[in-house]
């Protein structure tokens, strides 16, 4: 087949990557100047283990497995990364009720290396750690996620397929046994193409109203929400990642580290009405409060904005959360079409796992 896929991001280079290896004619049309310019270049790089979400949803399907791939991956092709684990940490009565949930998902979720922590043990880990009682995962880790990218294109690249920047998708119309994709830019072009993948993270949802023929009931809101994260001055405090008890909208205000080992934490949840990157530090504030339930030795005035980055969610404030929604053939009844909404975390961790998921779906 002759593919597109939409978005290079990590969800769509792996994707474009493991169609090439297929032995099919890959494109991807990638709007910005560069590959992971969106979603992919703003989260926490964490690779999740996959015990928050519920059993049997796509989330839980292909973190699980979509982790375990994204190791191997990472050891054949030398992508930077640490199985450092993390605790997931209850402070009162009810967040110790909260966690013990997410113990029991995970187990349900078939999720390896879980263990349950009374507070004794979990501050034997982590002696700056405050809590009641916590889950060890200690298959959580993290990545490099640019050098992840890197690889998946190197493959495709290798495979024959190829990126084109600067190549914003305007509209998708169906002739025949064909896609005609009509791609705008500097110098406008139209592709005939027999399947097409939307993974346009942010602009899914536009890509899916651009395409002639699907249905407008079928594309799901577009929620955003803000996840702002701050710097930590001073060394490090935690050798392993810290989660609290999550909250309405995502996981809490967590610990993280990066591969140089620099702490940082979030994100939190901002509802938004439009992109907006800027990190407001006045909302310090509530970070400091949020992280001295589990580190009460945070000193004053050590966290700076650091970044931000905004969750393509499906659902808003005080709603449902919403799994992963990708919609074939099977589903739309359109052939070589799949469009992919609601991809946020654990989008990277499922990045390797949703590209099998997809190119299943087209039959490749």
């Amino acid at each position: 087949m002759d593919v597109l896929v939409i978005g290079a991001g990590v969800v769509g280079l792996a994707i474009a990557r493991a169609f090439a290896v297929r032995g099919h004619s890959v494109i991807v049309a990638e709007k910005t100047g560069g590959i992971g310019n969106g979603v992919s270049s703003r989260n926490s790089e964490v690779i999740h283990a996959g015990m928050y979400y519920p059993t049997d949803s796509l989330r839980a399907r292909h973190c699980v497995n979509g982790r375990r791939m994204l190791y191997d991956f990472c050891e054949s092709h030398g992508v930077p990364h640490r199985k450092c684990g993390k605790l997931i940490v209850a402070t009162n009565d009810l967040e110790q009720a909260k966690i013990e949930g997410i113990y029991e998902q995970g187990i349900g979720n078939g999720v390896e290396g879980l263990s349950f922590l009374n507070g004794d043990e979990a501050r034997g880990l982590e002696p700056n750690l405050s809590c009641t009682g916590a889950v060890l995962s200690a298959e959580t880790g993290i990545i490099d996620t640019h050098a992840l990218m890197l690889a998946l294109q190197g493959d495709l690249e290798a495979a024959g397929g190829m990126i084109a920047f600067h190549a914003p998708v305007e509209r998708i119309v169906q002739n025949g046994t064909e896609w005609n994709v009509h791609v705008g830019g500097a110098e406008p072009t139209r592709l005939a193409v027999h399947a097409v993948v939307n993974a346009a993270g942010l602009g899914a949802q536009d890509i899916a109203r651009a395409t002639e023929g699907y249905a407008e009931k079928r594309v799901p809101p577009l929620v955003l929400a803000k996840g702002n994260y701050f710097g930590c001055l001073g060394r490090p405090a935690f050798s392993r990642l810290i989660y609290p008890a999550p909250v309405d909208g995502g996981l809490g205000t967590h610990v993280t580290l990066d591969l140089a080992g620099r702490m940082r934490f979030g994100p939190d949840v901002e509802w938004v009405e439009r992109e907006v990157y800027e990190v407001d530090p006045a909302r310090a504030e509530s970070f400091y409060a949020s992280i001295r339930r589990y580190w009460p030795g945070l000193p004053d005035e050590a966290l700076v904005p650091d970044y931000s980055g905004i969750r393509p969610k499906l659902s808003g404030p005080g709603e449902k959360a919403v799994d992963f929604m990708i919609d074939g053939p099977e589903e739309h009844g359109l052939a070589g079409l799949v469009h992919l909404f609601g991809i946020e975390s654990p989008g990277l961790t499922s990045c390797l796992s949703l590209a099998e998921d997809v190119a299943r779906r087209l039959r490749s």
